[in-house]
């Protein structure tokens, strides 16, 4: 199933980007030779018009040929030059080129909009506060609604994640806007070192049951024999009822190196243990935990808006990783390809599928915004061979007056550099998957 639903996620991120450089194309009058889905030998295709519609047998990338000075011939007109791409103005080239990007951002937009509207947004709803923490000596609170972190507008709770985990925290002050019953305010708390243990796991707080939806590989949760579905109804003899019952246990009884004893069930079987937490965490901590999968219903302007700021969130987050590729928190074994994607597909789908066909839906659709969202962006960088790179060649058309020499040359050099590095990714998710 996984595979099959790759396939028509890749094919539908693909098809949309195309159609973006083929939309804008034929409404600037240039002739479009084919426009294929896949790579590969082609399984059919038919003539419309003066273009060769294809569909190849790889299910992976796709092409919307142009006629270029290149591809024509001494039979053709004057006519069918003035429908080659170069013939036509530097905007309205560097239009057809960014088409393609922004699709993708567009398609993103779409789903979002069924995907919030159909389970909402998450508010970034403080959920939890550690006694003699930072954050309870700032005068924060459960249920108070963070707008602003250290200067940046925050609209949904992931957007506190950004800046926390994937900027880092320090010992400087944080300054942080939150609503409470209507009306702002604004405290600053000094983050404080700690040393967390874990036991290893993720669930959402919420008023449902404490559902583990994540063990960690190894950690001492999996060990001791749990899984994903679980749901924990005790630990240390203090009976837990819902999830965010089991988050205000944990912050106000931080783990440590002493064991706990944890009592779950899976479906009518008992499971329990002594569970052994192990350091997880170096660091500068804040004292506060808060929503980021909890999700409230909203209104149909308010769906449009958090649409928006869903993929302004996607565009961020792939913003954000590329800049830790530059600080050293990533490396290039943290890239995915195809084979990887199709493994995070599995993995999402085999987390869905119990809780019924929308929920499949739903996540696939979620998992679409990201891919379409990380497709825009990352085509929009400057480099040779992608859309990004061909844009900075005519914005330097634009400015001096005339095209960049070697151009084409440069273009296949960077997009046979990028062949090389997806064939080197594809090896590597291979690899990991033994």
């Amino acid at each position: 199933m996984s595979i099959f639903l790759a396939v028509i996620i890749f094919g539908l991120l693909v098809f949309i980007h195309e159609f973006g450089h083929f939309i804008i194309a034929k409404k600037n009058g240039i002739r479009v030779i084919e426009f294929s889905i896949g790579m590969g030998p082609t399984l059919f295709s038919f003539d419309k018009g003066d273009t060769k519609y294809s569909l190849k047998l790889l299910p992976l990338g796709g092409a919307c040929q142009m006629l270029s000075k290149e591809l024509i011939g001494e039979e053709d007109t004057v006519m069918d030059m003035e429908k080659s791409f170069e013939s036509k103005s530097v905007w309205s080239r560097m239009a057809v080129i960014f088409a393609g990007p922004f699709f993708n951002f567009f398609l993103a937009f779409v789903f979002a909009l069924i995907v919030i509207g159909f389970i909402g947004y998450d508010p970034a709803v403080i959920t939890g506060v550690q006694k003699d923490s930072p954050a309870e000596e700032a005068g924060l609170l459960p249920e108070d609604i963070i707008t602003e972190y250290d200067g940046t507008n925050i609209d949904v709770g992931r957007e506190v994640y950004l800046e926390q985990y994937i900027d880092g925290i320090d010992d400087k002050g944080v300054e942080i806007t939150y609503e409470r019953d209507g009306k702002e305010h604004t405290t600053t708390l000094k983050p404080v070192y700690q040393e967390k243990y874990m036991i290893g796991l993720t669930y959402t707080p919420d008023d449902g049951k404490a559902i583990i939806s994540e063990v960690t590989e190894d950690g001492p949760l999996q060990k001791a024999g749990f899984k994903a579905g679980d749901y924990i109804v005790e630990i240390d003899g203090t009976k837990i009822n819902t999830a965010n019952e089991f988050s205000n246990y944990v912050d106000k009884n931080p783990f440590s190196e002493k064991s706990v004893h944890i009592v779950a069930y899976r479906g009518d079987e008992k499971l329990e243990a002594d569970i052994t937490p192990v350091l997880g965490i170096k660091g500068y901590e804040t004292g506060f935990s808060y929503n980021t999968n909890g999700r409230l219903k909203c209104s149909a302007l308010e769906v449009i808006k958090y649409s928006f700021v869903e993929v302004k969130y996607q565009v961020k987050l792939v913003f954000k990783s590329l800049g830790m590729l530059f600080t050293g928190k990533l490396g290039i074994n943290d890239f995915s390809g195809p084979v990887g994607i199709v493994d995070a597909i599995d993995t999402v789908y085999d987390s869905s599928k119990e809780d019924g066909t929308e929920y499949v839906v739903v996540n696939m659709l979620s998992f679409t915004i990201l891919l379409s969202a990380n497709l825009g962006v990352m085509n929009l960088l400057p480099i040779p061979g992608l859309d990004g790179g061909r844009l900075l060649f005519l914005i330097i058309e634009a400015i001096k007056g005339k095209p960049v020499k070697h151009e084409a040359y440069i273009n296949m050099a960077g997009m046979l550099l990028l062949m090389l590095f997806a064939l080197y990714i594809l090896f590597k998710d291979i690899i990991n998957l033994f």
